[in-house]
């Protein structure tokens, strides 16, 4: 009789046995595929997260380097009058060397920004509680506060009514993208409207003006120097709450926030600001990227490194893949614990029925059964359990693992969620780069307003399946050879000596 008709009879002799390796077999096989199907689905996800958020890289003042150069400064000198004292100094970005940037591979989309305060020339900016300037023209020499470096010399400064941000595109700058602003009339800024006197106005300051699409108004810059006719392209509305400070100051109220090509601001910053940005966003195609972006980067030449930063910010691609990535690596920790613990448990029950049988086998190698047909025997025994377990598995792991993933991806969204809320109020508030409002500020919004990836797509594919059948075969194979190896070492007489 082969050993395959004898395993097949011992099966049917035996069973309970044969339910019990089936029920445990199958358990181990399901929780395999569905560890192998969620880590599937959790790369895919990944991957289209990567794709779609893509991650930015911002060429910007490198403020780090300018502090230490500050206080390298300040311990080298011997006076202490006010004029001598170490100040920020403005280091504005050409944009030739910006575009330079922007024909790298991988740059999906790029927007510049440069912004600057200003004040209304003939309407009413919507005014804070606490702010007490005048926007009156007539009034601007009583409100004089001193030149820009806080001392008596250079253009007068008064205070200002509007913020003005200058950009490239609007519907790409990191307001409008964020959801954080809206246009609802009219048309956006874009690359087209460089050096054109456009702007784009909040919906609140164009009904206290009774302004709408077409109208235009002026405004002049804080020196008072400089006077701009703008025409509106654009009417927005926006969700933004502002700073604390926005109470006491109406240029850094929200809705006196007006968009305007970045040539027009730097219009109104002044001459020495003409062709120059504040800041350079450079969106990338896939945030694997930002690396690769940065080191070429670098070899443009015509960028001063030692003044200019590259900072690149993937918050959002990482708000989104963080809780995906860990419910990836609790699914492959699920795979290894499961395929050691799955050997173990049906290796120890085999042990246990192999014991249980030393006599079959002491008689079937007394009779010339070789060694090897005995092992091959148990191995197709436990082979004919597993495949009716792979097939069960196949028909159930795609529900629990659908289950055990959203429940795992839930939980972790929670506490992302749960840490985002504590950072933000731990954190400090303010604008960024580019004056009140500027780019930086605007992360956090966008960030807020970016929707998190709440269900897996779970599929069984045929590679899942073929690494849980490898995996599979492996256990039911050192769960025969070892206990196997145990006894058959015996020879026949004292396999049947021992028998009790």
């Amino acid at each position: 009789m082969n050993f395959f008709k004898r395993a097949w009879l011992s099966m049917k002799a035996r069973k309970g046995r044969s339910v019990l390796q089936l029920i445990i077999f199958t358990v181990v096989c399901v929780l395999i595929l569905s560890g192998f199907t969620i880590q599937s689905a959790a790369d895919k996800a990944s991957e289209l997260a990567r794709e779609q958020l893509g991650g930015t890289v911002t060429l910007t003042v490198d403020q780090e380097k300018q502090m230490a150069a500050m206080k390298e400064e300040a311990a080298n000198s011997d006076s202490s009058s006010t004029d001598s004292k170490p100040k920020f100094q403005s280091n504005p970005i050409d944009v030739s060397d910006a575009n330079e940037l922007a024909s790298l591979d991988h740059v999906k989309n790029y927007n510049y920004y440069s912004s600057t305060q200003a004040l209304a020339s003939g309407f009413d900016p919507i005014e804070s509680s606490g702010d007490t300037s005048s926007s009156s023209d007539d009034s601007s020499s009583s409100n004089q506060t001193g030149g820009p470096d806080g001392g008596n010399g250079g253009p007068q400064m008064v205070d200002a009514d509007l913020s003005i941000s200058g950009l490239l595109d609007s519907a790409t700058s990191t307001d409008f993208d964020a959801g954080t602003s809206k246009l609802t009339s009219g048309v956006a800024i874009t690359a087209n409207d460089k050096d054109k006197n456009v702007a784009m106005v909040e919906e609140n300051l164009a009904e206290q003006n009774d302004w709408k699409v077409g109208d235009s108004f002026t405004v002049t810059s804080s020196d008072g120097n400089t006077k701009v006719t703008l025409k509106i392209v654009g009417i927005y509305k926006t969700t933004d709450s502002g700073s604390d400070m926005a109470q006491n100051f109406s240029f850094l109220n929200p809705y006196n926030k007006v968009y305007v090509p970045y040539t027009v601001a730097n219009t109104i910053k002044g001459s020495d600001y003409k062709d120059t940005v504040d800041s350079a966003v450079y969106t990338m195609d896939d945030a694997a990227n930002i690396s690769a972006f940065e080191k070429e980067a670098k070899k443009v030449d015509g960028i001063d490194w030692d003044t200019f930063k590259l900072d690149a910010n993937d918050t959002l691609y990482q708000q989104m893949i963080g809780p995906i990535n860990s419910v990836a690596s609790f699914s492959k920790n699920v795979v290894y614990i499961v395929s050691i613990a799955g050997a173990l448990i049906l290796g120890l029950l085999v042990m246990m029925q192999v014991r249980d049988r030393k006599y079959e086998m002491g008689v079937l190698l007394a009779i010339g059964e070789k060694r090897g047909k005995l092992i091959a025997q148990f191995f197709v025994e436990i082979l004919i359990v597993a495949l009716v377990s792979f097939g069960l598995a196949a028909a159930s792991s795609h529900y629990v693992a659908q289950l055990a993933g959203n429940q795992l991806l839930a939980q972790q969204n929670s506490s992302t969620t749960s840490e985002s809320t504590t950072s933000e109020n731990r954190g400090p508030g303010g604008g960024g780069p580019g004056g009140p409002g500027g780019f930086a500020g605007s992360v956090s919004n966008l960030t807020k307003n970016t929707e998190q990836i709440k269900e897996l797509n779970i599929q069984v594919t045929l590679e899942d399946m073929l690494k849980m059948g490898g995996i599979g075969i492996g256990i039911a194979f050192i769960s025969v050879l070892l206990p196997a190896a145990l006894v058959l070492r015996m020879n026949p007489k004292t396999i049947l000596t021992k028998q009790e």
